[in-house]
């Protein structure tokens, strides 16, 4: 049986991570010269890639961080990041998509991701160590989400 504590301590941990992964995406947008753009906007461009969604679609594949994606959307069009389009089908739905200068900085994150991929192993994390911790944090996930039956949506 799990202990409450474990429990509690595992979700601080899932909170702290996140903190310091996105810590380091700012220090990488810093070593850069990015100043207009911050490191959720720069985490969104990079799971954007070369899909043309709509904002809701941001939201339900998990690419948005954040409690304003509006707001976020907005300044990355207004900072040249993001192309934004009606859609010629739908024309309350808004699109939006990198544009050239969104595909710069997305190559720029790839780069640091490749970096930190290149370095994990044995002597920091070993890659089944980490395969197993993704196993763990998609069940944790499934859970939270109602997924195993036995989650959120049951309490």
């Amino acid at each position: 049986m799990v202990v409450k504590t474990d429990y509690l301590q595992s979700i601080h941990l899932i909170e702290r991570l996140h903190r310091q992964f996105l810590e380091v995406v700012k220090n990488e947008l810093d070593r850069h010269g990015y100043q207009d753009v911050n490191n959720i906007q720069s985490v969104i461009l990079y799971n954007i890639g070369e899909d043309e969604l709509t904002v809701g679609e941001l939201t339900n594949r998990g690419y948005y961080l954040g409690s304003n994606v509006s707001y976020n959307v907005r300044k990355m069009v207004e900072n040249g990041y993001l192309i934004q389009e009606r859609s010629t089908h739908d024309r309350r739905s808004i699109r939006v998509r990198l544009s050239d200068r969104g595909l710069a900085l997305r190559k720029i994150v790839d780069s640091m991701f490749d970096r930190h991929a290149e370095r994990i192993g044995d002597d920091t994390v070993p890659v089944e160590d980490l395969k197993k911790a993704n196993t763990i944090l998609l069940r944790l996930e499934r859970f939270w989400s109602g997924g195993m039956g036995f989650g959120i949506s049951r309490l």
